[in-house]
């Protein structure tokens, strides 16, 4: 059956009872890839007026897990609040309100005359929860300081992987259907002119593939859904060289370059995440702390103000539930009376370099770690052929090399002791695609269709990167079950 179309103006929410995450690809399209400054025209700051500068995210989810009343799929968030151990529902109940407290603490401290900043990263899964749990309250404060122009200068969204895929063991088609994923969703619930001003990305996990042509169809999917910037862990990247970056440069915007084993080339500006305890950090507002010992640095002939990067879960322990409000809050009153180091949001940041002439070629050049190796190898031999014998013969002769990409989790792989949950994601993906390219390939409108989004839900679902993180049992389980499903749907 036919979904309703609607106009082009706006995009419902749910649609045959899911999340309306495909169908739209025009419009959302049309908005994403606006030339409009974002945040230039908002900005209350002039870059020849500070120093330095800090930049923070939140990243906030849940997973969807096939775990409610005769098997629905739901919220973790919900379960925890329902199935779980006292603990549990009270962590539950702690973590709705990390979801919804900027939504507070950014009109409170605007209206004491300070200029707060806080980037924000929500998984299509979490938002999707929250709108089942009928949590309107969470969802219209995150609405007030997204949609509200007043509060529009001081708040940037991050686009996400819509289920928390973690890109490097993500199937190739699936990367761009998830990014898409989130757009859509994200259009739903905040409308198209909110999703025109997101312009940049944080992956799930802070994970880099670093094999060359994963890396190329990632920025490729990016470049092709309207991104302008990614963040980055520093140690997922290296120089051209193969040296790591040097201190200062993880201060300033990089030029991640993705080039594929046919020889074709593109490149992404690159915010670089500086290592650390995470959590603490951020909860601490550390990187305020670190800007004020940071200066200004030579771009192409200009000083331009050094900025620190970071991104921490927004809900996960003690510290950042409790100790981040009063030190967050606590910060902006300082920086008032001492403004030569701000804070700032990373779309601002690089509008404010764009508008003081630099351009991107001005900024250093990076790859994904380890790619230095294959290129040294394969000389001016390239080909899909020769990359993959030089990746064969490095995990043979160099136990240091690896092509599992990098993360903010390193010690955790997301791909050794799961083959089976990758297995049969791997095989849910291939069967999606056989079934439905070639009907969208004649005919777009497929993608409006019910049985396409739920295929994709599912396909989409299996491939969350929880189900390979907190070790086999009931995690696995659950991928398990959503890959019968979705396999039972495609075989219809």
């Amino acid at each position: 059956m036919n979904a309703t179309l609607t106009s082009p103006q706006t995009i419902s929410e749910y649609r045959a009872g899911l999340p309306n995450i495909c169908g739209w690809e025009e419009v959302i399209a049309s908005v994403t890839h606006s030339p409009e400054p974002v945040f230039l025209h908002r900005t209350d700051l002039s870059l020849d007026r500070f120093r330095s500068g800090f930049a923070n995210a939140l990243h906030m989810h849940q997973p969807t897990i096939p775990a409610g009343k005769d098997g629905a799929l739901i919220s973790n968030l919900q379960f925890m609040l329902e199935n779980s151990s006292d603990e549990d529902r009270y962590n539950a109940s702690i973590f709705a309100w990390c979801y919804s407290r900027m939504g507070e603490f950014i009109p409170e401290l605007v209206a004491q005359g300070y200029s707060p900043r806080i980037m924000l990263d929500y998984s299509g899964n979490l938002l999707w929860g929250l709108s089942q749990m009928g949590r309107t309250d969470v969802l219209d404060n995150l609405k007030k300081i997204t949609c509200d122009p007043q509060y529009q200068p001081y708040v940037e969204w991050l686009g996400t992987m819509w289920s928390h895929a973690v890109v490097p063991s993500t199937p190739i088609p699936d990367i761009k259907l998830h990014i898409q994923a989130w757009q859509h969703h994200f259009a739903a619930i905040f409308g198209l002119s909110a999703l025109a001003r997101v312009k940049g990305f944080s992956p799930p996990e802070m994970h880099l593939p670093n094999h060359p042509d994963t890396l190329y169809e990632y920025v490729k999917a990016l470049k092709e859904c309207g991104y302008r910037w990614l963040m980055v862990q520093e140690h997922s990247v290296e120089n051209l060289d193969g040296s790591g970056l040097r201190h200062e440069q993880k201060y300033i915007p990089n030029r991640l370059i993705a080039r594929n084993s046919h020889g074709d080339s593109l490149s992404i500006l690159a915010l670089i995440k500086t290592q650390g305890s995470d959590t603490k950090l951020v909860a601490q507002m550390q990187p305020y702390y670190e800007a004020k010992g940071r200066g200004r640095q030579m771009v192409n002939g200009v000083a331009i103000p050094s900025v620190v990067t970071q991104i921490a879960d927004g809900e996960n322990g003690g510290v950042m539930m409790h100790e981040f409000p009063p030190c967050y809050k606590s910060v902006w009153s300082d920086i008032k009376n001492n403004p030569d180091v701000v804070g700032i949001n990373g779309t601002e940041y690089i509008e404010l370099l764009d508008h003081a002439g630099i351009k991107e070629t001005d900024y250093p050049a990076i790859q994904a770690v380890q790619q230095h190796k294959i290129w040294q190898k394969v000389g001016d031999r390239l080909s899909p052929e020769t990359v993959e014998a030089a990746i064969a013969e490095l995990k043979q002769t160099d136990h240091r090399f690896h092509m599992e990409g990098a993360s903010w989790t390193n010690n955790i792989s997301w791909v050794k002791g799961y083959e089976n949950v990758l297995e049969p994601m791997n095989q849910l993906s291939a069967k999606f695609h056989q079934k439905y390219d070639p009907l969208v390939a004649s005919n777009p409108q497929v993608k409006q269709q019910d049985d396409y989004l739920e295929a994709l839900v599912y396909n989409l679902l299996v491939q969350t990167s929880c189900f390979r993180y907190w070790g086999q049992g009931r995690w696995t389980d659950y991928a398990r079950e959503l890959y019968r499903r979705g396999m039972a749907l495609l075989q219809q």
